[in-house]
């Protein structure tokens, strides 16, 4: 099931709601020349070049510690969180949206049991992919790097880590890992409100109920390919789905409840589950991270 948005295009950077300052075209026109270079000449005189330079980490490094700041922000719930902004539960398309802001792309993302301490969340992300918003930044001093970020449920859970990235593709494809994530940053939905909380309630739980929501509350603009891959009901009144928007795939996460306001409702799977963009992945990635003020004291 294909559809075209007809909604006119804003310029407003979605997500944490900051204005988009460069405007996604040239943020766009830039991720397109980075990876057609790097497909084209592959990463060697990079390598090389990193090699014989030795760049300096500490722009991108910026952007990594800003990245669990932010992350500590939203774990912030309860009497703390003052009302604002910050605090409370969140989906993984909030995650999605910090990693963007701070130049880069989700990995893969997972939990597992940590003990007393309860469930500890995995986000492995790449960083450098453009650079920061404000500012110059040497080439050089702005290198492709990875991390690692786990945490629970608490503000001081958040612990951050250089790690190794992915020597290949996701998908199998020759090339470079950091030229096919910035070619998925250029295929993401061109709405004004992606990544934006929005409420989902009031939109039927069907493949067409979520193109219409998808329409009505401007998550896509005119020109964007959306196609339903799969969809089914999580439980609670949630209904999941997982979709491909301009060929890259994207969750969708349709809450029943009043409280679906204070969620972003659609992201970019994690670049691991690109490939397959299945419905179970999608259903997997819905679990909501942090702690509800409501329920905080």
């Amino acid at each position: 099931m294909t559809t075209h948005a007809t909604e006119r295009r804003h310029d407003q950077r979605p997500g944490s709601g900051q204005t988009r300052g460069r405007g996604i075209a040239s943020r766009v026109l830039l991720l397109s020349v980075t990876a057609l270079v790097a497909c084209a000449t592959g990463v060697a005189g990079t390598l090389l070049f990193q090699r014989t330079t030795a760049p300096d980490t500490s722009a991108v490094d910026a952007q990594a510690a800003g990245l669990a700041e932010d992350l500590r922000g939203d774990l912030n719930a309860g009497f703390y969180s003052g009302g604002g902004t910050y605090g409370g539960q969140f989906t993984e398309g909030t995650l999605v949206a910090r990693v963007e802001t701070h130049g880069g792309a989700l990995l893969s993302a997972g939990a597992a049991q940590g003990g007393p301490g309860g469930t500890v969340h995995t986000a492995e992300v790449m960083l450098g992919l453009f650079p920061p918003s404000s500012g110059t930044v040497a080439a050089n001093a702005y290198p492709v790097r990875c991390y690692r970020y786990t945490f629970g449920v608490g503000t001081y859970s958040v612990k951050q880590s250089v790690t190794s990235c992915p020597a290949t593709r996701t998908d199998g494809r020759p090339g470079s890992l950091a030229a096919q994530m910035g070619a998925l940053l250029t295929r993401q939905p061109t709405g004004p409100h992606a990544y934006r909380q929005t409420a989902t309630s009031g939109y039927a739980h069907t493949p067409q109920g979520a193109l219409d929501f998808l329409k009505d509350k401007h998550l896509v603009a005119a020109g964007d390919a959306v196609t339903v891959v799969s969809g089914t009901a999580a439980g609670d009144g949630v209904y999941v789905l997982a979709l491909r928007i301009n060929g890259a795939c994207q969750y969708l996460r349709m809450d029943s409840t009043p409280t679906s306001a204070r969620l972003i409702p659609m992201w970019t799977a994690p670049a691991v589950e690109q490939e397959p963009c299945t419905v179970k992945r999608a259903v997997a990635a819905t679990e909501l991270y942090g702690i509800d003020p409501a329920k905080a004291g």
